[in-house]
Formats: structure tokens, C-alpha cells, sequence
């Protein structure tokens, strides 16, 4: 997610970009701390691409304001690290993949989740001996070898000294600067210097003081600005004894100072825009925010405001403009919010929203959207995390939270986020009615997770506890999906031809319920799985299943479909076509980052290179899919549907190569890298 630190001009800090390469060069773990507002995540960013080049894997950056729950935050570094979680233990997954990469990894705003983040660096740092850790935290993390430098205010000039040497300090050139964003064609003169030391001098030069003070000089004479300042801050300082206030004090007089300058209704939003963890667009703002004082109409001019005043920072992208808060800001909107005694009527309205989202927008429908649906829970995510911890936290709401986990079982999926969708199932299934339908739906959704990951045991627990409740419920849909599930559980067992029959069920349930896209996921499941055991018949499944996707323009499930007709191609003797599916299936499921079904393609085309004789090109393909693989904590010759063509086309490119140039042509593919290549596999 952007900042505005990451949308401006990084003024300064050359002490201090010098000093953390140096400790990152001396050691492998280095904690940047300091108080809110004092530039901690700028400097980090500013340090990630200045030692970019020097980490053969690269530099990762792992935002951390927007999570609340320390348990999904294991998870969710995979996901930014592009690790699917596929196995039951993610921690080991991740271990496993940064093993051997000399990487640098930035955890920023870790102070919320203290404890949580300290085991995972302890861990990564023990388990991956090139990595480094650069995090940002207002208190250290506690982890052995950890180095710690303290983020200092920017350099504040004495109003005293001569003009050109006030214009040099950090802190006035960041004022000039930000002031020349509100006021343009502004230039810093000798007449206004001194007044902007005595102003820098004053916020005691924290970067987040200085923007907020940057935002009332667009319509506020800097002489009126330096004098209601003072103002604010004699009040602070009269109840600090005459002390002066220190850091953490200056920064909570300038956000409270500019909550005063906003109107009633400016300050009312900023109090409900809090709420949204990921930020929020103007048609969501005006739905939940409005109300007592706020008319829908009025949100736009109103978010305008707040931005011109660097509450908001406005994120454009290709569908409009978002609008997010810093998380010192938004943590000063959510005290005020609680103080103020309408929480509940904003929960409600927000609670409501995403539950609407979500099972409105869900992406397991074959839909000409589809592909848009998923891109936009990825950029909900952690709203929705919000509204299902809001919902948790009343009993009445439990239901309605767990089914909008169930709903986006589908995106769980497609977004290799298994270990959080499960982490949410569990929550919501020890929370609700044993009677509700909530509960059936969550069940085989919880099911169909835990079984992508390998957890049979407890997938088939659930199933049967799903069945049994539907039974008694007369719930038609839940027996079909947990039927179709428990096919799957079958075809992983070995027993294909009950698989298969399972699937023959399930699927006339669909049929009889008019789900086409229900219908179009379990040809899916069964032409694959079925493909080895009987090709014909699962051709004719794979072809019915694309027709359906194209049909309803549904792209991401099209992408599923065309590796469907691929692998069933294979498997009828049709390497060609094989190859041609495959191929295009792989630009779909390149744009949604499917790593699995990436790492599904590439392993099937390794195969169809090497029955060509193409031997060096089937090392080197299966090297990169078994960096995809390895990533995922899974391996080819452990699932499946995979394992029998998997070792036979090792062993004949092993063979026709040797050992020695099999083992360079593969560590090559390894170290290739997805995006370098996707060329590569896609051209002769």
C-alpha cells in the first residue's frame, strides 16, 4: 500500500541511510525505531532500494499497519512473498523457500504485533541463513542479534542564523517542498525562513508534524499558521509543567491541532474513515460514512478536504481513486470515534457493506466479472478482515461473518491464502448455532482447505459431520458440495473409480439445482483428476467445462479450463495440443498470480518437452517448477494426479543429459525465476 511518504520527495536522512547499510552489512537484523510520525517507513524504503541490487533474490516489502490478528501474520508474509500456502504449516513452507536465497525482507510497522513478529524473524533468521531483516517498529523487537537505530526528528535550524543556511536543514526544505505541493509556483524567500525555523522548530521536526502543517498553508498565511500553533502548544505546554512537550506530546499537539481546524462534518468522516484498515473509495465512503450530519453527496467535497489537509492521501489506479490514512492518523480517528458514541451504528453499516461485497462478488461464479471480482477483494482484503472481527465479536453476527468466509472459499483458493481461510472457517464454525446453515456452508468450505493442504484426515471429519447436518436440514446444496468433496478425497486416497462416481453425483445435484457454476467446478475437479484413469472420458469433461467458461466469459475459470483440455490432451496421446493449452493458460493464470496452477503448467509442459527429446529444455523447465513447488511447500512427486509422469520424465531427462548437465540445466530453471521464464516457456 502507498503512503504519502511513499507518493512525495524524500527529503534528507543521508546519516542515516549510510548508517543502516552499514549495520545490514555488519549483521542480519536491523530494527529502525522511533515515534509515530518521525519517518521510520520512509527511511526503510529508502534504504530497500538503495541496497536492491546488493540481494541476489531481491528486497521484499511487507506492509503490516492494515493486520490486527498476530495469527494470519505468518501467512500473510507468504502471500506477499508469493509462498502458497499449501501445507498444513506455513512457517516451515516459508522457512523452506527463503533457505537458500540471499534476500532482503522489510516487516514494516511491527509494533502492534510485538510478540508475533519477534517469533517469526527469530525463526526465518535460524531457518534461512542469507536472509536479512530490516524492520520498523516504535519498540525493538527483542530477537537475538538484533541491531537497533533510533530514527531521529529532521535537523531543525536556529531561526537566528542567516536565511541560506535555515534553507539547507532537512526539516525546512521538507516544509518548502510539501507547501510548493499546495501552493503552486511557491518558492522559499529570505522574508518567510525564519518564520518556517521558528514552525520547524516548533513541530520538532517530525516528518508527519511537518506534512499536516504543510496542509493548512494552501489557505493559511504562515504568520496566522505559526501563531495558532504557538496557541496549541502553549496549552500542551502549560499542562506539562513548562517543560515543553516532548516528541510523542509534539506530535499528538499537531494531529490534535489539525482535527480542531477541520469543519464538524470533516471531522466526523475522519473519525468513521478510521474504521477502513485498506483504505476506501468515494462510492464505499459515502455508504457507510454517511449519516448524522454526513450527507452522501457531501462525502466527495469532504474527502477532497481532508486530503488538501494531508489527512487522507488520494492512491489514483485504473478504476478511480482510494483513499488512505497513515496509521498515526488513523489511530487518533479511532480513539476519537470510540470517545464519540456511535460505533455501533457505523459497525453495523460497515459490517453490512462487506458482507453485501462478499456474496455479491463472489468468485467461484462463472461470470464475465470474475476476474475483477477477485482483484477487488484483493484490494478489500483487510476491510473484510475488519468486518469479520467485528462480526465475531457479537454472538448475533457470528453466522453472517462465517458466511461471508464460506462465500470466498473460491478466492482462498485462487489467492493461495488457505492458512487465513481456514484460520477464519475454525473461528466462525466454534462460534455459531450447530443447526445454522452457516455452519453447513462453512463446513465443506473448511473441508475443501484443509484437504488443498493435505489435512485428509480432518477434511473427511468435516464432510461427514456436513452430510449428517444437511441431511436433517434437507439442504440440497450442501450435500452436493460436500459430495463433491468427498470425491476429492477419494481421487487423493487413489480411488478413482469412486472418485469419480462421487463427482458423477454431485454433479447431477448441481444439475438439478440449475448451478452452472457449480456445475463448471466439478468438471473441472473431475477432468483433471480423471484424466490418467480414463482420458476420453475426461476430455469430453475439460471440453464442456471450456465451452461453459467462454460461454460466460469467465476468464479466470477459463484459464482452469484450457489446462484441463491440456492435461487430458497429454494424457490422449496429443502433446501438441497439450502444449498449445497449456500455454495460453498459463497468460491467464500469470495475471491473477496463480502460483499453483502457474506451477501445474510448467510441470506438465517440462513433460511434453522431454517427450519431444527436448532434454534440456525439460530440466530446465522442471527447475522452475520446482521453485514454484517448493514455494508452495508441495512437490510433484507427492501429489497425485502428477506423480507418475513426474518421475518418469526426471528419470529420462536424467538419463539422456547425465547427471552433471541434468543438474545444471535444472539449478538454471531454479534461479530463472516466474517473470524471466514465462518467455522463455511460452516460445521454441
Amino acid at each position: 500500500m502507498l503512503t504519502s511518504a511513499e507518493t512525495s520527495t524524500f527529503i534528507g536522512r543521508r546519516g542515516e541511510v549510510s548508517a543502516a547499510r552499514r549495520l545490514l552489512a555488519r549483521g542480519r537484523l536491523l530494527t529502525l525505531t522511533g515515534a509515530g510520525g518521525v519517518g521510520k517507513t520512509r527511511l526503510a524504503m529508502r534504504v530497500a532500494e538503495a541496497l536492491g541490487p546488493a540481494y541476489d533474490d531481491g528486497v521484499e516489502i511487507v506492509e503490516l499497519a492494515s493486520l490486527e490478528d498476530p495469527d494470519l501474520l505468518v501467512p500473510t508474509v507468504a502471500t506477499a512473498l508469493g509462498v502458497r500456502d499449501a501445507g498444513p504449516s506455513p512457517m516451515s513452507v516459508l522457512v523452506d523457500y527463503l533457505a537458500e536465497r540471499r534476500m532482503l525482507l522489510v516487516l514494516d510497522n511491527c509494533e502492534h504485533l510485538l510478540d508475533a513478529c519477534a517469533k517469526l524473524v527469530d525463526g526465518l533468521l535460524r531457518g534461512a541463513g542469507r536472509l536479512r531483516v530490516l524492520a520498523t517498529s516504535r519498540q525493538i523487537l527483542g530477537v537475538a542479534g538484533e541491531q537497533v537505530l533510533v530514527v531521529p526528528s529532521l535537523s531543525v535550524p536556529d531561526p537566528a542564523a542567516a536565511p541560506r543556511d535555515i534553507t539547507r536543514s532537512e526539516s525546512v526544505r521538507m516544509l518548502a517542498d510539501r507547501v510548493a505541493r499546495v501552493r503552486p509556483g511557491f518558492t522559499l524567500d529570505r522574508a518567510d525562513a525564519r518564520v518556517f525555523a521558528r514552525l520547524c522548530r516548533r513541530l520538532d521536526g517530525i516528518p508527519l508534524a511537518i506534512e499536516l502543517a504543510a496542509g493548512r498553508l494552501a489557505s493559511t498565511p504562515v504568520d496566522e499558521l505559526e501563531r495558532r500553533l504557538d496557541e496549541r502548544f502553549e496549552i500542551l505546554d502549560a499542562g506539562a509543567g513548562g517543560d515543553g512537550p516532548a516528541r510523542h506530546q509534539t506530535m499528538r499537539a499537531a494531529v490534535d491541532w489539525s482535527f480542531d481546524l477541520c469543519t464538524p462534518a470533516e471531522r466526523r468522516l475522519w473519525c468513521r474513515l478510521s474504521v477502513f484498515a485498506g483504505g476506501v473509495e468515494v462510492d464505499t465512503a459515502e455508504e457507510v460514512c454517511q449519516g448524522d450530519g454526513i450527507e452522501p453527496g457531501d462525502v466527495f467535497e469532504l474527502l477532497a478536504g481532508l486530503v488538501d489537509k494531508s489527512i487522507l492521501v488520494a492512491e489514483p489506479h485504473e478504476d478511480g481513486v482510494r483513499y488512505h490514512m497513515l496509521e498515526s492518523i488513523r489511530s487518533y480517528g479511532r480513539e476519537k470515534l470510540a470517545a464519540g458514541g456511535e460505533e455501533e451504528a457505523l459497525r453495523r453499516r460497515f459490517c453490512d457493506h462487506y458482507h453485501r461485497l462478499v456474496t455479491e462478488r463472489r468468485v467461484d461464479r462463472l461470470v464475465p466479472e470474475q476476474l475483477a471480482r477477485y482483484r477487488e477483494l484483493v484490494a478489500e482484503l483487510a476491510n473484510i478482515r475488519v468486518a469479520l472481527d467485528l462480526s465475531y465479536a457479537q454472538p448475533e453476527d457470528c453466522p453472517c461473518g462465517l458466511d461471508m468466509v464460506a462465500a470466498m472459499w473460491g478466492y482462498w483458493i485462487l489467492a493461495g491464502s488457505m492458512t487465513e481461510g481456514r484460520h477464519w472457517l475454525d473461528r466462525g464454525l466454534d462460534l455459531v448455532p450447530p443447526d445454522s446453515r452457516a455452519r453447513r456452508t462453512g463446513l465443506w468450505a473448511a473441508a475443501t482447505l484443509a484437504l488443498y493442504q493435505g489435512d485428509r484426515a480432518e477434511a473427511e471429519d468435516m464432510l461427514e459431520e456436513a452430510q449428517r447436518l444437511a441431511r436433517e436440514a434437507g439442504d440440497d446444496e450442501t450435500r452436493a458440495f460436500a459430495t463433491q468433496v468427498s470425491a476429492m478425497v477419494a481421487f487423493s486416497e487413489g480411488d478413482s473409480r469412486s472418485g469419480m462416481t462421487l463427482m458423477e453425483k454431485a454433479r447431477a445435484a448441481h444439475v438439478d439445482r440449475g448451478d452452472l457454476s457449480a456445475l463448471g467446478i466439478n468438471l473441472y475437479y473431475d477432468a483433471s483428476f480423471s484424466a490418467e484413469l480414463d482420458p476420453e472420458r475426461a476430455a469430453e469433461l475439460a471440453q464442456e467445462f471450456l465451452t461453459l467458461c467462454e460461454k460466460r466469459r469467465a476468464e479466470p475459470s477459463r484459464g482452469y479450463a484450457l489446462f484441463a483440455v491440456g492435461i487430458t490432451a497429454w494424457h490422449q496421446g496429443n502433446p501438441e495440443r497439450a502444449e498449445a493449452m497449456l500455454k495460453e493458460a498459463m497468460a491467464i493464470r500469470k495475471a491473477i498470480n496463480d502460483r499453483w496452477g502457474l506451477a501445474e503448467c510448467v510441470e506438465v509442459l517440462a513433460w511434453i518437452a522431454g517427450s519431444y527429446g527436448r532434454y534440456e529444455r525439460a530440466a530446465r523447465m522442471l527447475g522452475v517448477a520446482h521453485a514454484l513447488w517448493q514455494a508452495m511447500g508441495a512437490s510433484p512427486a507427492t501429489f497425485w494426479p502428477h506423480q507418475r509422469d513426474h518421475r518418469n520424465c526426471v528419470a529420462r531427462t536424467r538419463e539422456a543429459l547425465g547427471q552433471r548437465a541434468y543438474t545444471a540445466a535444472f539449478r538454471g530453471g531454479e534461479r530463472l525465476g516466474l517473470d524471466r521464464a514465462m518467455p522463455y516457456m511460452v516460445g521454441e
